[in-house]
């Protein structure tokens, strides 16, 4: 079989038009006319840097409200945003109220160091380095 040559046909035009006309139809079916363009939301945008002494591009251009709008309302937290959360991981920590009312007059839930002459003369102690806690 190696040694077998190939006999090279050489078509006719009949041939070689019916096979340029089913290339064309096959382009035909596989290629798209697009009339609208837009960029594309996947690819990263590289801005181009104005030059700082060209006069068009220092032009004060009027603000935009709803993008200024656009930009405050992102730079909220998630809190002033919603009214609910959106994920479950907020729900952690969404009400962050304390549950009790943290008056520090109330003697039931506070309960505060209290010093007496025996309870400042021992502090003392331990602060010049009397190591006689356990005892």
């Amino acid at each position: 079989m190696a040694g077998r040559q190939k006999e090279k046909v050489i078509p006719d035009e009949v041939h070689q038009n019916q096979i340029l006309r089913e290339l064309y139809l096959k382009e035909l079916r596989t290629q798209k006319l697009y009339t609208q363009y837009h960029a594309n939301p996947l690819r990263k945008v590289h801005t181009i840097t104005r030059k700082p002494m060209s006069w068009h591009d220092n032009l004060e251009e009027p603000a935009d409200a709803r993008f200024l709008n656009l930009i405050h309302r992102a730079a909220h937290g998630p809190r002033e945003k919603y009214a609910e959360t959106q994920t479950e991981s907020q729900e952690i920590g969404w009400d962050s109220e304390p549950l009790v009312n943290p008056e520090r007059d109330d003697r039931r839930l506070n309960h505060f160091r209290v010093y007496n002459d025996i309870t400042l003369y021992k502090a003392k102690m331990w602060s010049l380095g009397e190591d006689d806690r356990h005892k």
